[in-house]
């Protein structure tokens, strides 16, 4: 008879005088603390993960900067004369030529001073008429002794004073044309104008009135920072390919990314360096343009720059997702023929094709956990389900 059945009788008794209810529960407890290993000899499920080899192939390692772009040509439109605005003849956010006219100032002023200004010059020139046929009379009768030497010398004098009269009228003449010209304000060059700052009606003073601006939008230039040491980097490439940083910057092809991810990525080239590093901040300063005919970039955008930074060599990637952390250190969960979880430091890289690039700690012949680093821990036996990671990841941009 085991253990169990012994204490039976106990059990009856102790119904009977306490009740058959509270018997029961009796049993129930005792039964339950006979065979306490039934529960726990149950062995729980396996941690179920997913897991991948890393993906090994050639890359070239790129380097991400964040910029922002700017307008090859920037252009504040102000008045080189006073007046009243007369005319706008723009839509505000339109496409303009080199030329086109934008505003016009009341030209009336303008226009009676001008008018002056040629009458002058009619007088003078008059004037210098009268008087040069007034020195070749006083000559003809000097020559023959019928006139003073003192009278040609006055002749001569009066005609070279009508003469600097007359380059001074048409002097006047000419600065009255160019107010009168200035008096209609065109585009200095082709690009998106703003809206207008200035109504009709209001006063502009000239060099002073911001009345609207101008931007080229094609190309378009990207300018990011880089420090010292990325600096080195580059240059030593541009010499290699016979330029140098701050001339050409070696023509080295770079990709831009913009905030919308719907939006494609964009293409350009390095062309200009800063001739110097800045004392403060220990970066220079690096501009990459770009095509612009769809007008898609705009002024003070945004955007992520990705630089070749590398030469092609064996590279290994695995998703972001697989890299955990431990402290101050960057980790990824390995597992063995087993199943039993393991990690390995790792030196990360830049983003490349969706994937993070492992610099050192991983030879791409492990198999790592790529979902699931919530569920496992070192020492620990999971069931993986294995997945081949394609050599893109469906998430790259």
């Amino acid at each position: 008879m085991d253990e169990t059945a012994s204490r039976l009788p106990v059990i009856r008794n102790f119904g009977g005088r306490f009740g058959l209810r509270t018997g029961a529960l009796a049993l129930f407890w005792v039964l339950t603390a006979a065979a306490p290993h039934a529960a726990w000899a149950q062995q729980p499920d396996l941690p179920v993960v997913t897991a991948a080899k890393p993906v090994v192939r050639d890359i070239v390692e790129d380097d991400e900067f964040v910029g922002r772009f700017e307008a090859v040509d920037e252009v504040a439109i102000r008045s080189r004369v006073s007046g009243y605005l007369a005319e706008v003849h723009f839509r505000d956010g339109a496409v303009v030529n080199k030329g086109d006219l934008l505003f016009t100032i009341d030209q009336r002023p303008y226009q009676a001073t001008f008018d002056a200004a040629k009458s002058q010059v009619d007088v003078a020139r008059s004037l210098t008429e009268f008087s040069a046929s007034q020195l070749e009379r006083a000559e003809a009768l000097s020559k023959s002794g019928n006139l003073a030497v003192s009278i040609l010398d006055d002749r001569r004098r009066e005609s070279l004073a009508a003469q600097a009269q007359l380059q001074g009228a048409e002097a006047s003449l000419r600065n009255a044309s160019l107010n009168l010209e200035f008096t209609e304000i065109r585009a200095p060059l082709s690009g998106r104008i703003d809206r207008r700052l200035v109504s009709p009606g209001n006063l502009v003073q000239p060099d002073s009135t911001l009345l609207t601006t101008i931007v080229a939008w094609d190309p378009i230039d990207f300018y990011f920072d880089i420090d010292e040491r990325t600096y080195f980097s580059y240059a030593r490439d541009a010499r290699e390919r016979g330029g140098t940083m701050q001339e050409g910057a070696s023509n080295l092809d770079v990709v831009v990314r913009v905030a919308d991810r719907s939006e494609a990525q964009f293409k350009g080239k390095l062309d200009f360096a800063e001739n110097r590093l800045d004392d403060a901040s220990g970066t220079m300063r690096v501009r990459a343009r770009f095509d612009n005919k769809d007008g898609v970039l705009q002024p003070g955008m945004f955007g992520r720059v990705n630089v070749p930074g590398s030469l092609p060599h064996r590279g290994i990637l695995v998703p972001d997702q697989a890299i955990g952390a431990d402290q101050d250190r960057r980790i990824v969960f390995v597992l063995d023929d087993t199943g039993t979880v393991s990690t390995k430091p790792v030196r990360t890289g830049p983003n490349l094709d969706g994937y993070r690039v492992i610099r050192e700690g991983l030879t791409g012949d492990e198999t790592i956990v790529v979902n699931g680093l919530m569920r496992v821990r070192p020492g620990v036996k999971v069931k993986a389900e294995m997945v081949t990671l394609p050599p893109k990841a469906e998430t790259a941009e």
